[in-house]
């Protein structure tokens, strides 16, 4: 068994699968005193890797003091703090405002990084977000609901790139979507794709065309817990076509490992 050093390790689980967290990270959460995690998003089957003498508290039930305080109080104990949480912590994770305390507390923390919904839901899909030549930008955002976003990332201005879009958290606001993405110039055929509780045993996917977008989610019950990716590398139609290749693997390419082989067309 590992000794870890006493402070707080802010560590991403993954999607859910338990063998998606990263060997860090699983480390971490196998030798910690204290392990803290996010109940409703991360699997149990991982949680349960904790070590027998390991204190494992829920945090859906506690505030962001509650949390800070319990965390402080065991690493000043001289005990390791493993925070886990969903995915990867920088993406909707919540976590700066707990650095910030832990800061103002003198409370050395670090972050462990995991696989984001976002890669598990492509791979999910067997989908590449960024294709020579269709695409070779991912935006990562979300729908603004309750909780408002800065005046310059408007949905519909991020649209207005027309390159691969992932939202999270956006779910319950799929008409507001299908709404900015028309006005940003989409056309209703383009092809969408959710994935709900990517890598979980109940995961669900649904491939639609943003038209019918809020309709097929309604009909599917998906309101939570859900990645939609659109844009045209969500074409389930591209693996059957070889219309864009790379240039790193272009045998006329030529690179710091490998000289380019003229045609002799």
């Amino acid at each position: 068994m590992k000794t870890l050093e006493p402070k707080v390790y802010i560590v991403g689980a993954g999607p859910g699968d338990p063998e998606l967290i990263t060997v860090k990270g699983s480390n971490i959460l196998k030798n910690a005193d204290l392990v803290l995690y996010t109940d409703s998003l991360v699997n149990d089957e991982l949680i349960a890797t904790a070590k027998p003498e390991a204190e494992v508290l829920q945090s859906s039930g506690m505030d962001l003091e509650q949390q800070v305080e319990l965390m402080c109080a065991a690493v000043r104990a001289g005990r390791s703090v493993a925070r886990v949480h969903t995915g990867d912590p920088a993406m909707y994770g919540a976590i700066l405002e707990q650095m910030v305390l832990l800061k103002q507390q003198g409370v050395q923390y670090e972050i462990i990084p995991g696989v984001s919904s976002v890669f598990a839901s492509a791979a999910a899909l067997g989908a590449e977000l960024t294709v020579p030549e269709l695409t070779q930008t991912v935006i990562l955002t979300r729908a603004e609901g309750r909780t408002p976003v800065p005046e310059r990332e408007k949905l519909r201005d991020l649209a207005s790139h027309h390159c691969t879009v992932a939202l999270f958290l956006s779910a319950t606001l799929a008409k507001k979507v299908v709404v900015e993405f028309l006005a940003a110039g989409w056309s209703e055929d383009t092809p969408v794709a959710v994935v709900q509780r990517a890598t979980w045993p109940d995961q669900k996917i649904v491939r639609t065309t943003l038209a019918n977008l809020a309709a097929d989610l309604r009909a599917a019950g998906i309101t939570m817990h859900a990645m939609i990716l659109a844009g045209w590398a969500l074409d389930p139609d591209l693996v059957n076509r070889d219309a864009h290749r790379s240039k790193l693997y272009d045998k006329s390419f030529t690179h710091g490992y490998r000289k380019g082989v003229k045609s002799c067309e």
